[in-house]
Order: structure tokens, then sequence, then C-alpha cells
């Protein structure tokens, strides 16, 4: 009897590495399935109460992909690669191009941006007039060529943040929220005379509420390739935004006269300034429960 027994057990476990079998060929990256996925939720912030917070104040910073800490949000380039990864940039655009996420025009997240009329008027095709030859007069023929456009993420260098830190009296420490994000880019302006393109600086597409449930979803949904060692585990950009992980320096801390530090500083003074800045809000964080 207990002969039988062993050898039902045997076949039990014949069938059920049979069936894994199958399931692993179906599926040949099984190893990288995670839970990160459509089950993934936003990680909970701790209730604050409006009328626990003591002190706080409004910061602008601005994420440069060029930093090597920041790479990683930039690449890949490519809207989609191989092995599904994509870039923070391509991560948004799509979000923003489904109308699964709002969109606004201003940091304060006050002037609402209709989604699809955005897309419409970005991808708008281009007419351009190409010289083709001569006539038997010997004037030059020219056609019109449409010129389509599309979203490239490889444009977007920096993000702009708006941001909020404040101390709570019933958590007694300092702590932040990321309010809005906003991809940048370059803005060029086409001399008639030479058909030279000037560079104007940076500008963003639109600004993104980064406390919007539907925003933190998508943003928990997707990867953030992070950690180049170990492709299994990688957090999502909700947790990136959560835990900071990357490099931003302040351009503007909330004031009476709504001035940015280059208002009133430039080179290596706006370094200091916003040095200056940064320590500032954490050791008041420090010294209001040092007594």
């Amino acid at each position: 009897m207990k002969r039988r027994t062993n050898i039902l057990i045997l076949c039990t476990m014949a069938v059920a590495l049979s069936c894994a079998g199958v399931q692993a060929q179906e599926n040949p990256n099984m190893i990288h399935s995670e839970v990160l996925g459509t089950q993934q939720q936003p990680i909970p912030y701790v209730y604050v109460r409006p009328s626990d917070v003591v002190w706080a104040t409004v910061l602008w910073k601005t994420i440069d992909l060029n930093e090597d800490f920041n790479q990683y949000i930039y690449f890949p380039l490519d809207q989609e690669d191989r092995s599904g990864k994509k870039s923070l940039a391509y991560v948004i655009w799509e979000a923003m191009e489904r109308s699964e996420i709002p969109i606004y025009e201003d940091d304060e997240l006050k002037v609402p941006i209709d989604n699809e009329l955005f897309v419409a008027r970005y991808t708008k095709a281009d007419t351009i007039q190409l010289e083709i030859g001569y006539d038997e007069d010997d004037n030059e023929l020219y056609q019109t060529v449409i010129v389509p456009k599309y979203f490239d993420g490889a444009e977007v260098y920096q993000y702009y943040l708006r941001e909020i830190w404040f101390i709570d009296k019933q958590n007694t420490g300092l702590d932040s929220r990321r309010l809005a994000l906003a991809p940048t880019k370059d803005i060029y302006v086409t001399l008639k005379s030479t058909r030279e393109e000037i560079y104007m600086g940076h500008a963003p597409l639109f600004w993104i509420p980064m406390q919007d449930p539907s925003v933190r979803r998508v943003m928990a949904q997707h990867k953030a390739y992070l950690d180049e060692q170990n492709y299994v585990s990688q957090p999502s950009w909700d947790f990136v935004f959560v835990h900071q992980y990357y490099n931003a320096y302040v351009t503007r801390e909330s004031n009476r006269y709504n001035r940015t530090i280059s208002d009133y500083a430039t080179g290596h003074d706006a370094i200091l300034e916003a040095s200056r800045i940064v320590e500032k809000v954490f050791s008041i964080g420090e010294d209001m429960w040092e007594y």
C-alpha cells in the first residue's frame, strides 16, 4: 500500500513538472514576471491633516537628464525596446495620449488642457517646399511635401518639478510631496533671412498633477530601470518619486516677489543660493523639535 502511494505521488509530481514545462515554453520570460504591472498599487502616504502642518514651503526644481545618475530616466531612446522597457517620457506621453491622466498649462494646475487637442496640435504635420529642378525657362521648380510629426522621447532632456516641504506636528518630522511634473523640450526660432535656428531655452510641454490618483496609478504600473545589476528587481516610477531617486537642483522657492533664483543670481552665486535654500529647509526640520 505504501509503495502504491509513493508511485502515485511521483506520478503527480511528474504531471506538475510537465505542466510547468509547457507553461515555460509558452512564456519563456516567465522567470521575469513580477507583481509590477496592473496589480501594483501606489505607495500610500501618511495622512496629514492641514491643521497639523506648522510650517511649509514650495520648491521648484529641475531634473537634468545629462547627469549620470539621472540617465536611467532618459533611456531607452526607443518608444519600447524588446524587453518592454520605456523611458519616463514615453510612459507619460502614452498615458496622456490615451487620456488616462490629466494635463495642465501651469505648474499650479489651474488651467487644464484637452488631451486630444494637445496631441492633435503637437503632431500636426508640417509642409515644406523642396526644390526639384528647373523648367524650360530656367525657373526653379518646387514641390510641397508633407512631413509628419511624432513625439520623440529622446528630445526630453529635462523635467521641471514642483514640490512642497512641510513639518507635521503629529509625525514630528520634515516631509515632502511631489505636486507637479513637466517634461520639457528645447525651443528654437528659425530666422527668416538666414534660416538659422537660434536656441531659446527649455519650455514645459505640459504639467501633470503628481498627487492625482490616476497619475500615481500609471507611475506605479511602470518600471524604472534604476538597477542595471538586477533586471528582475526594479522599482516603479511611483517609488522613484516618493523616495526621490534622482538628482535635482532648486531653481526657485516660494516668496512674496514670485522670483526665481535666476532673477537675482547667476553662475556660481545661483548654485550657492540653491544650496542655501536646501540647507535652510533641512535646518528648519531639524531645529523645529530640538527643544
